[in-house]
Protein backbone atom coordinates (compact mmCIF):
# COMPACT_ATOMS: atom_id res chain seq x y z
CA UNK A 1 0.00 0.00 0.00
CA UNK A 2 1.03 3.75 -0.53
CA UNK A 3 1.17 6.26 2.07
CA UNK A 4 0.37 9.64 0.50
CA UNK A 5 -3.24 9.74 -1.11
CA UNK A 6 -4.03 6.08 0.60
CA UNK A 7 -3.23 6.45 4.26
CA UNK A 8 -2.48 10.78 4.09
CA UNK A 9 -5.42 11.79 1.76
CA UNK A 10 -3.14 14.50 0.95
CA UNK A 11 -5.49 16.33 -1.89
CA UNK A 12 -8.60 17.37 0.80
CA UNK A 13 -8.92 20.72 1.33
CA UNK A 14 -7.55 21.88 5.18
CA UNK A 15 -11.45 22.47 6.01
CA UNK A 16 -12.69 19.63 5.07
CA UNK A 17 -10.57 16.61 6.10
CA UNK A 18 -12.29 12.77 5.99
CA UNK A 19 -13.93 11.87 9.41
CA UNK A 20 -11.54 10.03 11.81
CA UNK A 21 -8.51 11.79 10.36
CA UNK A 22 -5.67 13.32 12.79
CA UNK A 23 -3.41 15.47 12.34
CA UNK A 24 0.47 14.33 12.77
CA UNK A 25 3.45 16.55 12.25
CA UNK A 26 6.81 14.82 11.66
CA UNK A 27 10.38 16.38 11.11
CA UNK A 28 12.42 15.02 8.43
CA UNK A 29 15.89 14.51 8.57
CA UNK A 30 17.34 17.10 5.61
CA UNK A 31 13.45 18.60 5.08
CA UNK A 32 13.95 21.78 3.49
CA UNK A 33 11.57 23.45 5.60
CA UNK A 34 11.72 24.59 8.99
CA UNK A 35 8.35 23.63 9.84
CA UNK A 36 7.07 19.82 10.38
CA UNK A 37 5.57 18.25 7.90
CA UNK A 38 2.34 17.91 8.39
CA UNK A 39 -0.16 14.93 7.53
CA UNK A 40 -3.58 13.83 8.40
CA UNK A 41 -3.62 9.96 8.97
CA UNK A 42 -6.82 7.33 10.48
CA UNK A 43 -5.50 6.01 13.95
CA UNK A 44 -8.40 3.49 12.50
CA UNK A 45 -6.71 2.28 9.61
CA UNK A 46 -4.21 0.30 11.34
CA UNK A 47 -6.23 -2.23 13.04
CA UNK A 48 -8.60 -2.41 10.18
CA UNK A 49 -6.25 -3.03 7.81
CA UNK A 50 -4.42 -5.96 10.01
CA UNK A 51 -8.00 -7.58 10.75
CA UNK A 52 -8.36 -7.54 6.65
CA UNK A 53 -4.70 -9.31 6.24
CA UNK A 54 -5.70 -11.89 9.19
CA UNK A 55 -8.68 -12.61 7.95
CA UNK A 56 -8.23 -12.93 3.92
CA UNK A 57 -4.33 -14.37 4.54
CA UNK A 58 -2.58 -10.95 2.85
CA UNK A 59 0.55 -9.63 3.67
CA UNK A 60 0.37 -6.30 4.41
CA UNK A 61 3.68 -4.29 2.42
CA UNK A 62 4.78 -0.70 2.31
CA UNK A 63 5.17 0.64 -1.38
CA UNK A 64 5.75 3.87 -1.26
CA UNK A 65 8.24 6.19 -1.42
CA UNK A 66 8.77 6.88 1.89
CA UNK A 67 10.13 3.46 2.26
CA UNK A 68 11.25 2.32 5.32
CA UNK A 69 10.43 5.57 6.86
CA UNK A 70 6.73 4.64 6.49
CA UNK A 71 7.36 1.75 9.42
CA UNK A 72 9.19 4.41 11.41
CA UNK A 73 6.52 7.16 10.87
CA UNK A 74 3.19 6.13 9.67
CA UNK A 75 3.18 2.99 10.35
CA UNK A 76 3.54 3.59 14.65
CA UNK A 77 0.95 6.91 13.99
CA UNK A 78 -2.12 4.43 12.91
CA UNK A 79 -0.65 1.16 15.10
CA UNK A 80 0.74 -0.91 12.63
CA UNK A 81 3.92 -3.53 13.38
CA UNK A 82 7.05 -2.84 11.34
CA UNK A 83 6.33 -4.34 7.65
CA UNK A 84 8.36 -5.34 4.32
CA UNK A 85 9.27 -2.45 2.56
CA UNK A 86 9.29 -2.87 -1.62
CA UNK A 87 12.33 -0.46 -2.34
CA UNK A 88 12.35 1.72 -5.00
CA UNK A 89 14.96 3.37 -7.42
CA UNK A 90 16.37 6.99 -6.11
CA UNK A 91 13.31 9.51 -6.76
CA UNK A 92 12.09 7.27 -9.27
CA UNK A 93 12.96 9.21 -11.95
CA UNK A 94 13.07 8.83 -15.78
CA UNK A 95 16.33 7.68 -16.85
CA UNK A 96 17.39 8.76 -20.75
CA UNK A 97 16.65 6.24 -23.04
CA UNK A 98 14.74 4.23 -20.74
CA UNK A 99 10.85 4.12 -20.19
CA UNK A 100 9.86 5.47 -16.96
CA UNK A 101 7.54 2.71 -15.46
CA UNK A 102 6.85 3.84 -11.79
CA UNK A 103 6.29 1.96 -9.07
CA UNK A 104 5.65 -1.28 -11.27
CA UNK A 105 8.81 -2.93 -11.60
CA UNK A 106 9.76 -3.19 -8.11
CA UNK A 107 6.02 -3.78 -6.91
CA UNK A 108 5.99 -6.35 -9.51
CA UNK A 109 9.67 -8.11 -8.21
CA UNK A 110 8.40 -8.48 -4.84
CA UNK A 111 5.31 -10.02 -5.76
CA UNK A 112 6.45 -12.31 -8.66
CA UNK A 113 4.14 -15.43 -8.57
CA UNK A 114 1.87 -14.01 -5.73
CA UNK A 115 -1.49 -12.24 -5.80
CA UNK A 116 -1.37 -9.08 -5.28
CA UNK A 117 -3.98 -6.13 -4.29
CA UNK A 118 -2.43 -3.24 -4.37
CA UNK A 119 -3.86 0.39 -2.48
CA UNK A 120 -2.72 3.28 -4.51
CA UNK A 121 -3.55 6.61 -5.90
CA UNK A 122 -1.23 6.78 -8.62
CA UNK A 123 -2.88 4.33 -10.90
CA UNK A 124 -3.68 6.42 -13.68
CA UNK A 125 -0.48 8.51 -13.87
CA UNK A 126 0.89 5.92 -16.43
CA UNK A 127 -1.76 4.32 -18.16
CA UNK A 128 0.78 2.37 -20.73
CA UNK A 129 3.10 0.88 -18.02
CA UNK A 130 -0.45 0.01 -15.48
CA UNK A 131 -1.43 -1.74 -18.66
CA UNK A 132 1.51 -3.61 -19.06
CA UNK A 133 1.82 -4.62 -15.55
CA UNK A 134 -1.66 -6.26 -15.61
CA UNK A 135 -1.10 -7.83 -19.11
CA UNK A 136 2.42 -9.56 -17.32
CA UNK A 137 0.22 -9.96 -14.95
CA UNK A 138 -2.87 -11.87 -16.28
CA UNK A 139 -0.20 -13.43 -18.60
CA UNK A 140 1.17 -15.45 -15.88
CA UNK A 141 -2.37 -16.13 -14.21
CA UNK A 142 -1.46 -14.41 -11.26
CA UNK A 143 -4.24 -12.97 -9.71
CA UNK A 144 -4.04 -8.58 -9.20
CA UNK A 145 -6.66 -6.15 -7.93
CA UNK A 146 -5.22 -2.48 -8.23
CA UNK A 147 -7.36 -0.59 -6.17
CA UNK A 148 -7.41 3.44 -6.53
CA UNK A 149 -8.03 5.20 -4.00
CA UNK A 150 -9.23 9.35 -4.42
CA UNK A 151 -6.04 11.20 -2.59
CA UNK A 152 -9.03 13.49 -1.14
CA UNK A 153 -10.49 10.78 0.92
CA UNK A 154 -8.07 7.91 1.78
CA UNK A 155 -8.67 4.06 2.52
CA UNK A 156 -12.08 3.83 3.29
CA UNK A 157 -14.38 0.77 4.36
CA UNK A 158 -15.43 0.12 0.67
CA UNK A 159 -11.57 -0.20 -0.07
CA UNK A 160 -11.21 -2.24 2.35
CA UNK A 161 -14.42 -4.45 1.57
CA UNK A 162 -13.48 -4.72 -1.65
CA UNK A 163 -9.81 -6.29 -0.94
CA UNK A 164 -11.81 -8.59 0.58
CA UNK A 165 -14.21 -9.60 -1.45
CA UNK A 166 -11.57 -9.75 -4.12
CA UNK A 167 -9.40 -12.49 -1.90
CA UNK A 168 -12.79 -14.43 -0.64
CA UNK A 169 -12.56 -15.38 -5.02
CA UNK A 170 -9.36 -16.50 -4.80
Amino acid sequence: MDVDGPLSPWAAPDDAKPSGFVEHRFRLPGWSRRRPLRMWLNPALGPALLELAAQAGLELVWATNWEHRANTMMGPAIGLPVLPVIEFPAGLQPLPGRRFTWKYGPVARYAAGRPLAWLDDDFDVYPTAREEFLDRRRAASVPTELVGVNPRIGITDDHLASVAGWAQSL
